[in-house]
């Protein structure tokens, strides 16, 4: 069986539990680790059943809580070599690093997993996608603009968590500084409701299963304003696809797929 559960998405915090036969994992670990196990036992997991975290970029949001899990459970933490670099500096306790290459494809245990390349402001950013047997899942957050190379990795996911992290106008009318503004609305910055809507008009197929909608900025995006432009997008398309909102303040849905 395939488990699929965003447990956090946001800001304050990001991490995704990925599970295949036997082998569990942590994507991102952004939240404090009393914060992690309250969130993984309402999913019914002990985080000492995990088998690694996986972390994407070394931004706080991600990597929170790496240094208690990994020392508290010997975990293995999976990253490129620039990642491991910025946790080392920014952590108390060292975790046992599995470097893997931007851009290459590796198994662990029984999940074949493909590190891509995404822009955002940190040192070597990557997302993911999952094979699960014939299963395919992605996620996709923190990139500030859908490249070619986003859009070819993501092509063929059933299930995917997706950046739709703000509404333009709201960015342009909130109170936060230029310099916010401008950094949320770069390339290297956080995608859009619309930019996330036409991403999926072109990448959607009708063995899409679920799109998880996460990442919503706290001030300048809320779950109606994201759902109702991608929906809009989507119908105006003829697509009808499952959309659901991976929350910041709480679990979201859990997805256990029978294959």
């Amino acid at each position: 069986m395939i488990h699929f559960c965003p447990l956090a998405s946001g800001s304050k915090g990001n991490a995704t539990y990925v599970a295949y036969q036997q082998t569990r994992l942590l994507v991102d670990c952004g939240l404090s680790y009393k914060a992690l196990t309250e969130k993984l036992a309402e999913i019914d997991v002990d985080p000492a059943t995990l088998d690694a975290v996986l972390i994407s970029h070394e931004h706080t949001d991600h990597i929170k809580g790496i240094d208690q899990l990994a020392k508290r459970h010997n975990l293995p933490v999976l990253c490129n070599a620039d990642t491991a670099r910025a946790i080392i500096s920014s952590v108390k306790v060292r975790p046992t690093f599995k470097i893997f290459a931007s851009g290459e494809r590796f198994v662990y245990g029984d999940i074949e997993i493909t590190p891509f390349t995404i822009q955002h402001d940190t040192l070597d950013p990557v997302m993911f996608t999952f094979m699960m047997g014939e299963t395919k899942i992605g996620i996709c957050t923190d990139l500030g603009m859908v490249t070619s190379l986003v859009r070819a990795n993501l092509e063929g996911c059933h299930v995917l968590l997706l950046e739709a992290n703000h509404d333009e106008e709201m960015v342009h009318a909130c109170n936060r500084s230029m310099h916010y503004k401008q950094r949320v609305l770069s390339k290297q910055g956080h995608l859009s409701n619309r930019a996330a809507a036409a991403l999926l008009k072109e990448i959607y197929h009708d063995k899409m299963e679920r799109v998880y909608l996460g990442h919503l900025s706290g001030e300048c995006n809320n779950p109606k304003v994201a759902l109702g432009t991608v929906r809009e997008v989507l119908q105006a398309h003829s697509i009808s696809l499952e959309l659901e909102i991976a929350h910041q303040d709480r679990v979201s849905s859990s997805l256990p797929i029978n294959k």
